[in-house]
Order: structure tokens, then C-alpha cells, then sequence
């Protein structure tokens, strides 16, 4: 008997999850409520349908080879970091790719067991980096400090932002500083008399491109540099990295983050020092309230005027389709098994994204999805309850219930995603390429970790993989050959002793780590 699985949602968690309960053989339905696919990059000018989209001028934060499907390169000539219509183009590449789209029922506004479809499974998919319909809801905090009460000027939230119009020429309050309340901020004092952007927590700021020029991803999150965060002391580990993000500015200087914090965000943002530093944006403390037409900070300081405020301040998610009996199992993903399973009897629900990482949650998303699909069609095991309950509890940290401070809730990608992996029998074995295949095993363990390791082996393994992982700086480097120069570097002479001098040091790694794993859990790591 072939097992039906619900799939809710067609974004980017939506399209994977269909895509492997099909590898695994299962009859997936995914049920959309609007018409078309791609979920919150499907981009809208509209905010009466109650999607969440993105804003016209976003991009991406994570590059193309770490963010891709792991067996769907996106095209060498797209570039590295991406608007939202060429994700959405590279989505639908995807599902036609596949054959995806006859899985898929759009504009269902019911709860998918009112059309009598009795699945056996569902799959949640919840959102690949921000919420999904309809899983989602804005978070106002406290309700905004007497905002409503108070305050007589527009407020509203980051979900309803489209573009700059509507704030030309006024003095506007953003509310949060993670990377949507950077971006918003940064956008708005193009075009705004005044920007002040009012932070709660510190903030560390860097670059999508390193200090080299590639994407700062694909050099940062390596199985190396995971290596040495296991291996090094957490206090010297997070010595090294405040030094980085100091090397680029000073942030004491600029009010955004003190060495001496155990606790901080990391945002991506090139813009945001240079308009701290020009004064078009101006950093304020958390708000202590809100006047007719004034805020009030923490520090006692306070800003008049103020047309408008703007609140980047996150998302809960309430699942209202989900029975109150199930809900009640779960508060967010740190009460979930591995982050994907409510500890019920038969595992017979998943939620799919509902994770932070330091890298890119489309990855995880999949991994997820595969590991799921493997347990509803028998190849995969869970534990039992008793003992899924258990973990939940050893491994969830005492943490404000605040969407603002979720940031503090990363997980390192390369640990949560090697442990996803592990459990669905595709995670590879750097001890065992080196013995087979030096050449990939060195591009493994020191290059990044590109989503195509997860096809080297297993269930799903992809006769592409070696050569996408091979390939990778290429597509990288591709989209940038507009203009050629002569490149007089000798950089390439120098690999072959680099790859003799680093051998003893990946065959190290590679046993300590498979005899001692680290888990994924912890302060954001890797970038």
C-alpha cells in the first residue's frame, strides 16, 4: 500500500518535501493557498491576501552553492547572491525538473482534512529562512509600548513593508536589528528626512563578501574550521571571531556589540556603517515607550517627530490548522525531536524548516524532508517517545520566549546538518574518501560545505555530486567573467603542498570527529 502524505505549503520546504516523498516512493499532495509556488520569494506588491512576501529589493544572504537543492546546482550564470526572481526562477526550474507541480493543489483555504484527503502522513513545511502561510503571525512586542494607546503616528510591521514610497521624506523608528531591520533601515535612509534603528541586544556585522572576494559563506563554513571549533576552547573560539568581525570596524566604537557579551546576533549588512557613520541612520537603544508623537529609550534619551515606526521584530508561529491536542506538544522547535518531530506515538507529523542555522535553511530544510520521508516509508527509525522527550529536554536551553532573541538560538549548520545527515544514512565519511578518493576528500574537508556532500552517499546518492563539488568554485567565479584580466597570482602552484601539508590534518579531524560528534546546538557559530 502506497502511504499519502500532506504537504503544506509550495515553497522552497514545500517543493523538496514533495520531491522526496516521491525519491521514497509515497503519494504526496501539497496543498498552497495561493496560486502559484515559491512561498514568501514569491514577491507581491500586495498585503491584504495575508501572504508574507519579501520587500522588492531584498537578496540573499546565503550564496547559490550553499543554498541550492543538493542534487540541482542553480545555473553557472546566475550570480552568487541572489534577488528574489531569480530564486523564484530557479524554483520553478525545480519543480519542472521533477515534475512537481501535478503534486500540488493551489488556493486551498481550508485545512486539507476538510477536502476528505485522509493522508496517513503530513509534512509542515514551515518556512526556509522566514515564515510561511499559514504557519506564521507578526510578533508586535508588548504591545509596542503603548503604541496603540499612545502613539498617533503609522506603525506597522516588516511584513507589511513592499518598498520606500511610502517613507519618503519622513522620520522614521525601525524597531529590531536583525537582518531584516538592518536591510529596512539602511533602504529607508535613501529616501527618509531621518533613520533611527533601535537595538535590544548586540549586534555584530558583516559582509556577504570576504576579505578575499568570494562569497563569505563558501569560506567560512568549511568541515575545517568546524573542526577547529570543536577542537579549541568555546572562549578562545569566540575570541577569534570577535577579532574578525573587529578587524572590519570597530563595533564598541559604533554602539553595536562589546567583546565582553556572551550574548549577540551576527547580521549580514555592507551599507549599515557607512550610513552609521554619515548619520543618515542613527543607533538608539531598546524602546522604553512611545509618546503622541515621541519615543522614549532605555538610556532616557528620546526622539521627536517620528512619522513612522516600523517593527522588524520577528514571527510566531501558532500552526492553526494543527488540533489543540497536537499544538500543545510543541512551543517551537526546541521542544521538537531533532527539530522535525513532535514526540507523538506514530510518527506520523513532521515540520520541515522550522530551524535557525549559521548557513542556509533551504539545506537544512531538505536534509529534513529526506530524513522524514525515510521514516514514513520504513527506511528510517525513530527512537522511542520516552526517549525523543527526553532529548528535547536535555538539549533545550533556557532562553527568553522572545522571537526577537531567536537569533540567539542558532545552531551551527555544519553540526545540525551532519546530524540530520547521519540519521538519514547520507552523511559522508572524510576517513573513507581520503582512502578512496584524496582529491574529493580534500575539497570536502577544507572546501565549503556545499550541499552536494549529502549526495556522496546513502539513499538519494546523486552520480553528480563529485563533480558539482569539484565544479563549485567555477559557478562561482562564472558569472563574474564579464570583463577578463590577467590574474598574475600563483596561487594554484601552491596547491598540491598545501594538499600534502593538510592530509595528516584531515585524517586527525576526520577519526576524532567520528569517534567524539559534536552536537548542533549553540550560539552562532561558523561565519
Amino acid at each position: 500500500m502506497v502511504l499519502r502524505v500532506a504537504v503544506i505549503g509550495a515553497g522552497p520546504g514545500g517543493l523538496a518535501s514533495v520531491k522526496c516523498c516521491l525519491d521514497e516512493g509515497l503519494e504526496p499532495t501539497c496543498f498552497e493557498r495561493s496560486q502559484d509556488i515559491g512561498g514568501v520569494w514569491r514577491y507581491t506588491d500586495s498585503v491584504n491576501d495575508r501572504r508574507v512576501s519579501v520587500y522588492r529589493s531584498v537578496i540573499t544572504n546565503t550564496s547559490k552553492e550553499m543554498s541550492c537543492f543538493s542534487d540541482f546546482p542553480f545555473p553557472e550564470d546566475f550570480p552568487s547572491y541572489l534577488p528574489h526572481s531569480l530564486l523564484l526562477e530557479y524554483f520553478r526550474m525545480y519543480a519542472r525538473q521533477f515534475d512537481l507541480l501535478r503534486h500540488i493543489r493551489f488556493q486551498v483555504s481550508r485545512d486539507p482534512k476538510h477536502h476528505g484527503e485522509e493522508s496517513h502522513q503530513q509534512l509542515i513545511p514551515s518556512g526556509t529562512g522566514q515564515p510561511q502561510v499559514p504557519s506564521h503571525k507578526a510578533h508586535l512586542p508588548a504591545l509596542c509600548l503603548g503604541i496603540d494607546t499612545r502613539f498617533k503616528g503609522q506603525y506597522l510591521h516588516s511584513q507589511e513593508y513592499k518598498d520606500v514610497e511610502a517613507f519618503r521624506g519622513k522620520r522614521v523608528l525601525v524597531v529590531g536589528i536583525g537582518n531584516t531591520g538592518g536591510d529596512l533601515a539602511v533602504e529607508l535612509s535613501h529616501v527618509a528626512a531621518k533613520v533611527f534603528l533601535s537595538a535590544r541586544s548586540n549586534t555584530w556585522v558583516t559582509s556577504r563578501v570576504s576579505s578575499h572576494g568570494f562569497p563569505v559563506d563558501m569560506v567560512s563554513t568549511t568541515r575545517f574550521q568546524h573542526f577547529l571549533s570543536w577542537l579549541l576552547p568555546s572562549a578562545l573560539t569566540r575570541r577569534i571571531k570577535f577579532q574578525k568581525l573587529n578587524s572590519w570596524f570597530n563595533h564598541a566604537n559604533y554602539g553595536l556589540a562589546s567583546t565582553k557579551s556572551s550574548k549577540f546576533k551576527i547580521i549580514i549588512n555592507e551599507e549599515l556603517p557607512f550610513c552609521l557613520l554619515s548619520g543618515t541612520v542613527v543607533l538608539k537603544p531598546s524602546v522604553k515607550e512611545f509618546t503622541e508623537d515621541s519615543a522614549v529609550f532605555e538610556d532616557g534619551t528620546s526622539e521627536a517627530n517620528i512619522d513612522v515606526v516600523l517593527f522588524a521584530t520577528g514571527y510566531v508561529f501558532p500552526f492553526p490548522f494543527l488540533e489543540e491536542s497536537v499544538r500543545s506538544l510543541f512551543d517551537d522547535n526546541r521542544s521538537l525531536y531533532k527539530c522535525v518531530f513532535p514526540p507523538l506515538e506514530k510518527p506520523t507529523l513532521a515540520i520541515i524548516g522550522l530551524i535557525q542555522l549559521t548557513g542556509s535553511i533551504m539545506v537544512g530544510a531538505e536534509l529534513q524532508a529526506r530524513w522524514v520521508t525515510g521514516v514514513f516509508a520504513g527506511w528510517n527509525k525513530l527512537p522511542p517517545p520516552s526517549r525523543m522527550m527526553a532529548e528535547v529536554l536535555k538539549k533545550k536551553p533556557p532562553v527568553e520566549r522572545n522571537p526577537s532573541e531567536r537569533e540567539n538560538l542558532k545552531m551551527s549548520f555544519i553540526g545540525y546538518t551532519d546530524e540530520i545527515a547521519a540519521c538519514a544514512g547520507v552523511k559522508p565519511s572524510v576517513l573513507r574518501l581520503l582512502l578512496t578518493d584524496p582529491r574529493l576528500a580534500l575539497a570536502v574537508f577544507f572546501g565549503p560545505c556545499t550541499p552536494y556532500q549529502y549526495r556522496l552517499v546513502g539513499r538519494g546518492a546523486w552520480r553528480g555530486a563529485r563533480g558539482a563539488i569539484l565544479t563549485q568554485w567555477q559557478r562561482t567565479l562564472q558569472p563574474l567573467r564579464t570583463r577578463v584580466v590577467e590574474d598574475d597570482s600563483h596561487g594554484s602552484s601552491r596547491w598540491p603542498w598545501m594538499c600534502l601539508l593538510a592530509l595528516p590534518m584531515a585524517l586527525t579531524a576526520g577519526f576524532l570527529l567520528s569517534k567524539h560528534p559534536r552536537p548542533g546546538w549553540g550560539p552562532a557559530q561558523g561565519l
